[in-house]
């Protein structure tokens, strides 16, 4: 695993293997949409690692014994629309008691700029920790204006899950949010000369659901 303040690269075999077939053009939606959950999954792993602990007394049907639980941890997941759905079902596999958000943007192909079309939040945020899902994280045009909308409302710490990220994108993110936890599979080289990650996977949404 490579990390440096704030940006944590999952370099785990597994991850590594099911980013590959990710990557491949090859891959049809059935599985780029499966695999796309499995990694979330795992990158979800890593993005909960410090979750404060607290002792339980519990009895195992041997013994009674002091066990670990998470401390009372209240979580937010945020998918960025519509890509970030394809992560969904990842995340909440392991926090499923985690409320959702969902924030609506698309990318002007003119400008590389987020418009924002939709935002619904939970209205508790504020006492949650919130987990931003964008599989891409490219310009950062988007997962910053997704992180804003987030912080405005008030949760307590977050943490962007991104599948495939360039350096611009971490950049961007860090400068303007540089208490925000940055978490991928990898770190791609940079940006083409319209602002897709290479050498990056394509267009998450369009491979997520068969679109072009």
């Amino acid at each position: 695993m490579s990390s440096e303040p704030r940006l944590t690269v999952v370099t785990h075999p597994l991850v590594q293997h099911k980013l590959s077939y990710l990557r491949d053009k090859e891959t049809p939606t059935v599985h780029f949409r499966k695999l796309a959950n499995e990694l979330t999954l795992l990158l979800t792993y890593e993005a909960t690692k410090d979750f404060p602990t607290e002792d339980v007394a519990i009895e195992t049907p041997i013994e009674k014994m002091t066990a670990q639980r998470i401390a009372g941890k209240k979580v937010a997941v945020c998918p960025v629309l519509r890509a970030g759905v394809g992560m969904l079902e990842g995340t909440l596999s392991l926090i499923s008691s985690a409320r959702v958000g969902f924030i609506g943007m698309y990318r002007d192909e003119e400008t590389l700029e987020a418009i924002q079309y939709y935002v619904k939040l939970p209205d508790d945020l504020a006492e949650r920790d919130a987990i931003v899902l964008d599989p891409m994280l490219a310009t950062g045009n988007s997962s910053v204006a997704a992180l804003r909308q987030v912080k405005e409302a008030g949760a307590r710490a977050v943490t962007l899950v991104c599948l495939v990220a360039a350096p611009e994108g971490v950049a961007k993110v860090h400068e303007t949010f540089p208490d925000v936890h940055v978490v991928c599979a990898a770190l791609d080289r940079g940006l083409n000369e319209h602002g897709f990650i290479v050498p990056g996977l394509g267009d998450a949404g369009d491979r997520l659901y068969g679109t072009k």
